[in-house]
């Protein structure tokens, strides 16, 4: 079974990958939640170009993907399930919400170190919010996450189908969360207790620093509530947010080479958590008479 599984891993990716892709596009044909001003034309050839990018690196460093470590993993009796006697089912369920808490975790890093904002920043940088920022992550952000992913697998001896539920869940709900698509409120509002919905994390991708360091959740809701980082909604409204960063505001810097290059050009400001945070404890602090 899980050598079936292994041998089809990137055809089970690409055709789940390709399949959300035209249905989130579809849906955001068809019931938009917000009015862009610059059209898929000047902001897709980038966005998709980037995922090219990023899968043939990937497959070019590392020799197997995160199935193929758990397959070692397995092999050698490497973490946490394999030393003990874990029921199948529940190590599947286990991995999968562990390995969600820990790119939950690796996203927070991202935003708090400013080396690693350097990279992330790219992601926020898109000028619109559809489902191809979904995808939009530096090649460089995606090594690093692959390494991250990589040593979780192995600590926790997470099962290769678990691994592939993950990856599988991850890449499709980073799509329908970054989707603009309307949702009803009554449905949203039951959906996000349960899956993080594009109407929650659309807040993340606002110019306003404090709620782009928000709801930093992919799959599960869950973390951002039980570990302060949750916001219902962005104070100017779905419609009246700015979406991106007060960097590359230029429509010039939606072209790949130029999203490429965004991390070795212009020191972060004031944005990672790190800083806003010590900025924010400074301010609070009572002046010394």
């Amino acid at each position: 079974m899980t050598d079936i599984l292994f041998a089809n891993e990137p055809l089970i990716r690409l055709a789940a990958f390709a399949g959300v892709l035209a249905a989130m596009a579809l849906w955001e044909l068809s019931a938009p939640r917000r009015q862009q001003e610059i059209g898929r034309g000047r902001r897709w050839p980038g966005n998709l170009g980037v995922v090219v990018v990023d899968t043939l690196l990937v497959r070019l460093v590392f020799p197997t993907a995160a199935v193929g470590m758990a397959l070692v993993a397995e092999e050698h009796g490497w973490g946490l399930f394999n030393a003990y006697a874990v029921p199948f089912p529940l190590a599947v369920i286990l991995a999968v919400v562990l390995l969600d808490l820990a790119i939950y975790l690796q996203h927070v890093l991202f935003h708090a170190v400013p080396l690693l904002w350097r990279l992330h920043r790219m992601h926020h940088a898109d000028l619109e919010f559809d489902v191809t920022t979904g995808i939009r992550f530096h090649p460089i952000e995606i090594l690093l996450s692959m390494v991250i992913k990589f040593a979780i697998v192995a600590a926790i001896g997470a099962p290769a189908v678990g691994v592939l539920i993950f990856e599988v869940l991850l890449n499709a709900t980073s799509m329908f969360n970054h989707g603009n698509v309307r949702l009803p409120a009554g449905i949203d509002r039951w959906l996000r207790l349960v899956v993080v919905t594009p109407e929650m994390h659309r807040v993340h991708h606002s110019i306003v620093v404090r709620e782009a360091n928000s709801n930093f959740g992919f799959n599960l809701p869950w973390w951002d509530r039980l570990f302060g980082t949750y916001r219902a909604q962005p104070e100017a409204g779905h419609e009246g947010m700015t979406i991106g960063i007060t960097q590359f505001r230029d429509a010039g810097e939606l072209r790949l080479d130029r999203m490429l290059t965004q991390p070795f050009r212009e020191a972060a400001p004031d944005y990672p958590l790190g800083r806003r945070r010590r900025s924010e404890a400074t301010k609070q602090q009572p002046t010394k008479m």
